[in-house]
């Protein structure tokens, strides 16, 4: 089979690491992928966003079945363009991707068939939303409409930064056309799960849970990011916690985005929140997470290949998804100013990995046979082990022995999935 892959980061170089298991998979092309991506896949120049591009790309190289991975191309319809031509996909139409898409949207679908979420508002106006800052709760949450870049959700403490956020959204339309519209809702408090699930727009199977890691520095200060690590499983989600998910949120989402006319056929990646009144959804997105991707394919067993062909034929239900025992960690090297200003074109250098230990290019092009730095997250340094002590030492290990200048990492990844489990024995 040709393979195409959409898009150009660590979660889609996991991706493809995974699908190559499969002795299917022939060919793999990544559409527009990177310099490290290109040793696992054939790389094109054309933009994930440019769906004229990726359709003549696909036609011109015998595509047999696509993979599209980041919101945005899912938002713009992608897979509907695709399957249009008579390409199957692995990824939600564009009008199931709306999830993602619209938090207005996502958020009157929970009231509509009572899943569990945080209380809000929604304002379509700036006078209006200011109006209610002046008496909403405190801390709240104001999150842009659309698509951010992962940047659209700020927490409020004060009344001045909530009028703040209100401003920059609505008037200084930082996030562009996203910020047409506001949701202010409520703070939740208790830890966070991040729960990816194959479904095919009936049966659900989730993946294995995990925490990520959103701030930039250790012991979560700086500036929220793309995300600084992740591991998997996440102690705080246990077997009753998951059972609760399935029947309150994971089915009754599915169910509702079908009796919308929106059926899900894809990764649906639940963000939830273990409230002392149960667990509650922060956010839908419409794909695999990044980097939660990177911990959760290397526990996965058997064919990715098989499960996403099942999702895209409405088969999931007679096709297994299970995963190995054990922990994973994925340690995020990064560009010393990210999230903000940094410099790029530093050489990296990479070192052999052994057995359960993976190497994933984030942002690093490709010249005269030497990789270079180009973004922010530039790669995730990942480890399998029997439990999570082991994976977290070893995703270290590992990371220790790449370099490249201006190189930062957190070094607590996994503390606080630690001290869960040390609390819950």
């Amino acid at each position: 089979m040709n393979i195409l892959v959409i898009g150009g980061g660590g979660r889609e170089h996991a991706i493809i690491k995974k699908l190559k298991e499969d002795p299917r998979a022939e060919r793999i092309f990544a559409l527009p992928g990177n310099g490290g991506i290109a040793a696992d896949a054939e790389c094109a120049g054309v933009s994930a966003t440019d769906i004229p591009g990726i359709l003549a790309f696909a036609r011109a190289n015998a595509v047999d079945f696509a993979v599209v991975a980041p919101d945005d191309p899912l938002v713009l319809g992608a897979v509907d363009a695709l399957e249009e031509a008579g390409i199957p996909c692995f990824g939600p139409r564009k009008n199931a991707a709306i999830i993602e898409g619209s938090k207005v949207f996502s958020k009157n679908l929970m009231e509509k068939y009572h899943i569990p979420t945080a209380a809000c508002r929604i304002f379509g106006a700036p006078g209006e939303a200011l109006a209610y800052v002046d008496e909403c709760p405190l801390p709240a949450v104001v999150k842009a409409d659309g698509l951010a870049l992962g940047k659209g959700v700020l927490i409020c403490e004060t009344r001045e930064s909530a009028r703040e956020a209100v401003r920059s959204i609505m008037e200084d339309r930082i996030f562009g056309e996203s910020g047409a519209r506001v949701v202010i809702e409520e703070f939740l408090t208790g830890p966070e799960v991040s729960v990816l699930a194959f479904t095919d727009g009936t049966c659900v199977k989730p993946m294995v849970s995990s925490m990520d890691h959103k701030r930039a520095l250790d012991g979560d200060r700086g500036l929220n990011t793309g995300g600084m690590g992740t591991v998997a499983p996440n102690p705080c989600y246990t077997e009753a916690v998951a059972a609760r998910c399935m029947e309150e949120i994971f089915l009754p989402t599915i169910r509702a985005m079908k009796a919308e006319g929106r059926p899900f056929r894809g990764c649906l990646y639940f963000g939830l929140m273990l409230t002392p009144a149960g667990p509650k959804v922060i956010e839908y997105n419409c794909r695999f997470g990044d980097p939660e991707t990177q911990v959760v394919l290397p526990l996965l067993e058997g064919s990715l290949l098989e499960i996403m062909l099942a999702v895209s034929q409405g088969r999931l239900a007679d096709t297994p998804v299970r995963f190995r025992p054990g922990a994973a960690c994925c340690v995020i090297l990064a560009s010393q100013g990210y999230p903000q200003k940094y410099d790029r074109g530093f050489p990296i250098s990479l070192p052999e990995t052994g057995p359960d230990e993976y190497i994933y290019i984030a942002g690093a092009s490709e010249r005269d046979g030497q990789l270079l730095t180009s973004g922010g997250r530039v790669l995730g340094a990942a480890a399998v082990a029997s439990d999570l002590p082991g994976a977290v030492e070893r995703a270290y290990a590992l990371a220790d022995r790449i370099h490249f200048d201006n190189a930062f990492c957190r070094r607590d990844i996994g503390r606080r999935a630690l001290a869960a489990m040390k609390e819950g024995k």
